[in-house]
């Protein structure tokens, strides 16, 4: 309901209002995981996902139309999507102490929301219009913070992992290249957002069937298609000369 009644509030207020809706998310999903929490001594990518996620929905609020039926769809779409995503990190506590059946599933569905979460983040990143050398790092930061949740959802320790923080980096470094070089290309944010995360999606995608020793060449395949149609689709929504 907070994030409804978010429209109401613009410029600098929104921002502070978005943040402290994405920290009050975090303290409830502590409350209710504080226990399992406790138990292990590296669960902090848990509350990652959850923070980005009010964050950005809350930010893209915005640069919606304000229109009665619209918010009440995202408004309902973002409630559904705040007790998947619950119920998913709730699953990642429990499997650091034993196994579980519905890891598998917990999986997709962080990373399915993941991937939303970044569209809305870039989007929100280019739509300000940010000074050249702000972007870049607020992308790569982002990139960095989101990748490592999604390694570490497939890290068989679940401790501090060297190589998640390793491939996290790398993604994190080769996504501020890309908003760097889209800082002068003639698209819109939401074409930026759709490629940039198109790009993370290949990635991130690689990186996690290298860690898990299944990069196979249908595998590979699959990521540089998407990689392929991510760069295919900047080209042709491109205006130069518009």
């Amino acid at each position: 309901m907070a994030v409804y009644f978010s429209e109401l509030f613009s410029g600098g207020i929104i921002i502070f209002l978005s943040l402290f809706l994405a920290i009050l998310t975090v303290f409830f999903l502590y409350l209710i995981l504080r226990k399992d929490i406790y138990k292990k001594s590296y669960l902090l990518p848990i509350f990652i996902l959850p923070f980005f996620y009010t964050l950005s929905f809350s930010l893209f609020y915005s640069l919606i139309p304000s229109r009665f039926l619209t918010r009440i769809l995202l408004t309902l779409i973002f409630s559904f999507g705040a007790y998947s995503l619950f119920l998913t990190q709730n699953i990642f506590a429990i499997s650091t102490l034993r196994t579980i059946n519905l890891l598998r599933s917990a999986r997709i569905v962080s990373f399915v929301i993941t991937i939303f979460v970044l569209f809305f983040m870039f989007s929100i990143i280019f739509s300000l219009r940010l000074p050249l050398y702000v972007t870049p790092f607020l992308v790569g930061a982002i990139s960095y913070l989101m990748a490592t949740q999604f390694l570490w959802s497939y890290s068989e320790s679940r401790e501090g992992n060297r190589e998640v923080f390793l491939f996290s980096g790398g993604i994190s470094i080769m996504m501020m290249e890309l908003a760097f070089a889209l800082s002068i290309w003639p698209v819109s944010a939401s074409i930026y957002a759709i490629f940039l995360t198109g790009i993370f999606y290949t990635y991130s995608g690689l990186s996690h069937a290298w860690l898990e020793k299944r990069l196979f060449k249908g595998i590979l395949w699959e990521y540089v298609w998407v990689g392929v149609l991510s760069v295919l689709f900047l080209l042709v929504f491109s205006k130069w000369g518009a």
